[in-house]
């Protein structure tokens, strides 16, 4: 039997009278057959207004690294509720958690903080013009890092607009951008050194810095080419531009130092948010000591009122606690679990006769319907977009929620009685794409 929406579909009507558009985020209209009404989540798993259970990969877009209200979490924020939540000054806990990440992470040599990846991403970008003196950024086709106008650029560029492949366009994704606000944004191809090689050369002595996801996850969990990020990082250094990197997503969920512990390469300034404080508002940069400072040394602006705000930090401190508890051993069991999950949904599709790629790494993946594993965004773009979203809608009518690009992230909280409830639930979506 089909679930029903019966009550998010009232409520979202309602919704629309009072709030913009019914939604807070745009992504949320994804959803079918409206963006849903949760009452609440635990765990694994999200019940909606219509008494309908979820097994969720979506996880907020990725933040709840450790299940919808992990209880050592809410107990350590509930603590601190008495206390106050933001003293336009400083508190002991900014002091415990700058020591334990710049311990912890690699390259992190000091640390601020900020309550969004976007807020983030801002901040980054404005280091790097500011300790290079030059103004140019290149950026990637199919790399998200923010809804700004400065940064929401070629992030899903159709092909009558992008431009060729060897010589990308610089196309601004939403109506109302600033007209010059992309005007420094250089836009390369990813996962091809000489593409990037040659916007260098192209820009001699212009490139501020050079920003990236350093596995691109918006555009379709790809991995980098054994090789990539080296060869970026050294092209930076020849050219005198900084590498950033924008583990907004990736960090805290590929393992406990991010992409870059996984991959090997330490970049000169990285963007944290989402997972590092398990769903509650906070992000953060870190990075060489020579670069952070200048937002004393030279008056380089950075504000927000709510910039380590006292929940924020308990909950990251909470966190932390956790991820790196028995020397991380919550990573491998997720990374297996993660795996069975991966193996066992490109079984299903092999036995149902459907042509499906599995992208991405255990604890962050995409199931692509796409005839051979996509490099970069142009070759991500040709996915089924249609089989996409009729698997996320037969997924989600057997209880198992992922998003509309059928990208899925996977928790603590995800045990094997929830993978295997969720490969027999893929197992009858499929049939319903035969």
């Amino acid at each position: 039997m089909m679930p029903s929406y019966d009550r998010s579909i009232a409520l979202y009507e309602e919704t629309r009278r009072h709030l913009a558009g019914g939604v807070s985020s745009n992504v949320r209209y994804a959803s079918v057959p409206v963006p849903l009404f949760f009452a609440r989540g635990e765990g694994a798993r999200l019940y909606d207004e219509d008494g309908n259970v979820h097994i969720d990969y979506i996880l907020g877009n990725g933040p709840a690294i450790l299940g919808h209200a992990p209880p050592a979490v809410c107990a350590a924020v509930a603590e601190t509720l008495s206390l106050g939540q933001v003293f336009a000054g400083q508190h002991v806990r900014e002091l415990e958690l700058s020591r334990r990440l710049t311990a912890l992470l690699p390259g992190a040599d000091l640390v601020r903080y900020a309550s969004s990846g976007t807020e983030a991403v801002q901040m980054a970008l404005r280091l790097v013009r500011a300790f290079t003196g030059r103004t140019k950024v290149i950026k990637f086709e199919g790399h998200y890092h923010g809804w700004v106008d400065s940064v929401y650029v070629s992030v899903r560029p159709s092909g009558n607009e992008a431009g060729p492949a060897e010589a990308p366009v610089a196309v601004s994704d939403t109506p109302g951008a600033a007209p010059g606000a992309i005007a420094d944004m250089v836009i390369c191809g990813w996962n091809d050194l000489d593409h990037l090689r040659r916007a260098f050369e192209t820009h001699p002595g212009d490139i501020a810095g050079v920003i990236m996801e350093p596995m691109m996850v918006n555009g379709g969990v790809i991995l980098p080419k054994p090789g990539y990020l080296e060869g970026a990082k050294a092209l930076c250094a020849q050219h005198g531009a900084v590498l950033i990197f924008d583990e907004v997503i990736t960090g805290f969920r590929l393992g406990l130092t991010g992409a870059q512990g996984r991959f090997g390469v330490v970049p000169d300034l990285t963007i944290f948010a989402k997972a590092v404080a398990a769903g509650f508002p906070m992000a953060l940069v870190a990075g060489r000591r020579d670069i952070m400072e200048i937002m004393q040394t030279q008056g380089v602006m950075h504000g927000g009122t709510y910039n380590g705000n006292v929940q924020s930090m308990a909950a990251a401190i909470a966190t932390l606690d956790i991820l790196t508890a028995d020397r991380g051993a919550l990573y491998p069991a997720m990374e297996a679990r993660g795996t069975r999950l991966m193996h066992g949904l490109g079984a299903l599709a092999a036995k149902h006769g459907v042509k499906l790629h599995v992208t991405g790494v255990p604890t962050m993946f995409q199931t692509m319907f796409i005839a051979s594993v996509p490099a970069n965004w142009r070759e991500s773009s040709l996915l089924d977009r249609d089989r996409a979203m009729a698997f996320s809608a037969a997924l989600q009518a057997q209880g198992v929620r992922v998003n509309q690009r059928c990208a899925w992230f996977l928790s603590a909280a995800h045990d094997d009685a929830a993978i295997d409830e969720t490969l027999a639930a893929a197992d009858r979506a499929f049939t319903m794409l035969v």
